[in-house]
């Protein structure tokens, strides 16, 4: 069991919840370590947690039987996720891999759905997560049938700075060019070549380790 304290530092949704809510959600959650690489969830598998991630780095995607990969975002530092097969109680219907040491905070399903039943405030936290992760996905399929890469990798760089799914980040990004080229589905070396268009362009700044982002409106609306 975590304690109050910690589960509020690593959970935003906790910081609103009444103390018997806590104490509730607290019981709920453990916490699980993934090495770089390794699979969280599989497509097809029935892993009844939602998580969120403490440290790390996860990348979300599918794959196609002629081994064709599709990346649909990466969740950093404070993002929740899988709550949507949670409430359905399906399988799920993407992969989750740890693309770096990826420490996990899992909340059983039992305590998720008390939280759902009984706690005004989840409830709230719960129906703008879904609302932005709506926008953010349909903007996934806007770009990635419009946008060339470069413009897919602004916009995939800006996408992890919504308050919302992603609440703990600064402006700078601890994230390899691999790990990006990973999230926005190019290659490393593409990625490479994009990041430094970009910040020729004055939009990011490439540090050692990672990313500073200098414009973000700018990333946001890149290609347009």
């Amino acid at each position: 069991m975590v304690s109050a304290e910690y589960l509020k530092r690593i959970a935003v949704w906790s910081r609103g919840l009444n103390e018997r809510e806590i104490e509730v959600a607290r019981a709920g959650v453990i916490e699980k370590t993934f090495g770089a690489n390794e699979f969280i969830c599989m497509r097809g598998d029935h892993f009844e947690y939602w998580m969120g991630v403490v440290t790390g780095l996860v990348r979300i995607g599918t794959g196609s039987r002629d081994g064709k990969a599709v990346s649909f975002t990466g969740m950093t530092n404070g993002a929740w996720f899988g709550e949507g097969t949670v409430l359905k109680n399906e399988a799920r219907r993407y992969d989750a891999v740890a693309l770096r040491d990826t420490r996990l905070a899992l909340m059983d399903r039992a305590t998720f759905f008390w939280l759902f039943e009984n706690s005004v405030a989840f409830n709230r936290f719960l129906v703008g997560l879904l609302n932005e992760r709506l926008g953010q996905f349909m903007g996934l399929v806007e770009y990635g049938r419009m946008l060339d890469a470069k413009a897919r990798l602004a916009r995939s760089i800006a996408s992890l700075f919504n308050p919302i799914l992603y609440p703990d980040h600064s402006r700078h990004l601890d994230i390899t060019q691999e790990e990006l080229g990973a999230i926005s589905g190019i290659s490393r070396q593409n990625a490479n070549q994009c990041l430094k268009t970009l910040e020729k362009e004055g939009l990011l700044r490439l540090e050692y380790g990672g990313v500073t982002v200098v414009d973000l409106e700018k990333l946001r609306g890149y290609g347009e």
